[in-house]
């Protein structure tokens, strides 16, 4: 059975609303101060022949880059220094929707308002560039500010290959369940950089669906906006249980390897 006009512009509108549900959660945690953090959704497969018809309501937009696998693609994206708690409230006057064009190096602006998308654009639509051209079928990539992740970030030898990952993992069986791909870790970059595109899919293509951007914030991906923001949310609870023992005086334990491969082989996990 064909979807019909009116599904998908139901389906569009629930996509919208599912970003500004998380833009809600982003804020009440304390992830999104002032203009913090980006939520950017394809919604090609959404978009029905009328909202492919509308004219483009901004000028012709350089993407900085040529993504090949995003021509004819759209997106819904936060706007440019507008905040997660407005957002919440009002997707569509602190968001847009985005068609990239033919030539695959530059977009236009078609819904609803002319909100300038935010300035790491490019950076998400490298990921969704590489994304679709692996054939996954995630939509959606969050980057947002955990403060506890953030903080973990700031000491060294957290940031060697899966101590971060191994550390939160072994807190929480969730989180090994939730996260079985574990967290990447980017060092320091340019905010918005093209370098920290590319370093960000490296880790992605290392298999993981979470990164964090040292001294930054995370960065994630998934099916839709949901599942990134639980992911984030999960990593984030292991965080604050490592802080929390720590900051009674002791380090904690946590599962040991074989506890956690045992989790793994019980409820077929990634190894």
């Amino acid at each position: 059975m064909k979807t019909s006009v009116l599904d998908n512009r139901a389906a569009l509108a629930a996509a919208v609303n599912q970003v500004a549900e998380v833009a809600g959660y982003l804020w009440q945690k304390g992830w999104a101060e002032r203009n913090g953090g980006n939520i950017t959704i394809n919604v090609t497969d959404l978009v029905d022949g009328a909202v492919r018809a509308l004219p483009a309501i901004s000028e012709k937009k350089a993407i900085g880059t040529t993504l090949p696998h995003l021509k004819g693609c759209y997106f819904y994206c936060k706007g440019t220094n507008r905040r997660m708690r407005d957002l919440a409230r009002w997707p569509m006057d602190n968001g847009s929707i985005i068609r990239i064009l033919d030539d695959c190096a530059h977009y236009e602006i078609i819904a609803d308002n002319p909100v300038m998308p935010t300035s790491e654009l490019p950076s998400h639509l490298c990921v969704h560039n590489y994304l679709i051209g692996k054939g996954s079928t995630y939509k959606a990539t969050v980057h947002t500010h955990p403060i506890e992740l953030v903080a973990m970030s700031h000491h060294k030898p957290f940031l060697e290959k899966d101590v971060l990952t191994n550390i939160l993992w072994s807190m929480i069986p969730e989180t090994k369940a939730f996260c079985p791909r574990g967290l990447g870790i980017v060092p320091y970059m340019l905010p918005g950089s093209v370098e920290l595109a590319q370093a960000t899919i490296d880790a992605i293509d290392d298999d993981y669906d979470v990164v964090m951007w040292e001294k930054h914030g995370v960065f994630a991906v998934g099916e839709d906006v949901m599942e990134a923001f639980d992911m984030i949310d999960t990593l984030t609870k292991s965080a604050i249980i490592y802080r929390d023992a720590r900051s009674m005086g002791f380090v904690p334990d946590g599962m040991t390897q074989e506890q956690m491969k045992e989790l793994s082989e019980v409820f077929h996990l990634p190894k």
